[in-house]
């Protein structure tokens, strides 16, 4: 089994670039309506669909803030220092960090995404110890 998670937006041309910015990863598929982002090795990490899409009724709400409420987009890479300087330079909002996850041993750092939801940038489990 391969998580292959999805947020709903407002902008999919929009935040598909964010994210390959953020992430340093690509589209596999583009469009106004929905995106797929993979990373280098052609894995798929991230779906994004537009709010205004209506085949798929369970989406949610887009009257309901904040998006994603509860739940965290969360990426290791082994390429940290690399995406906490991206992040930087887009003038990314950084909620927290970076800073040292004792329990899991890596460092993270927290992004707001334009839409509102949480994004978190994480090196390889055990990194730090």
């Amino acid at each position: 089994m391969k998580p292959q998670p999805m947020i709903v937006v407002h902008d999919v041309e929009a935040s598909s670039r964010w994210y390959q910015q953020l992430l340093g990863c690509q589209s596999a598929h583009g469009g106004k309506e929905y995106e797929m982002i993979i990373n280098d090795q052609g894995e798929l990490i991230l779906q994004i669909h537009l709010w205004e899409v209506h085949e798929h009724q369970f989406m949610g709400d887009p009257a309901k803030r904040p998006y994603g409420n509860g739940t965290l987009l969360w990426f290791e890479t082994p390429q940290f220092d690399a995406a906490f300087e991206r992040a930087k330079e887009m003038q990314a909002e950084i909620v927290d960090g970076p800073l040292v996850n004792p329990n899991a041993q890596h460092r993270e750092i927290w992004v707001r995404d334009p839409e509102g939801y949480i994004v978190v940038i994480a090196s390889p489990f055990g990194e730090t110890a």
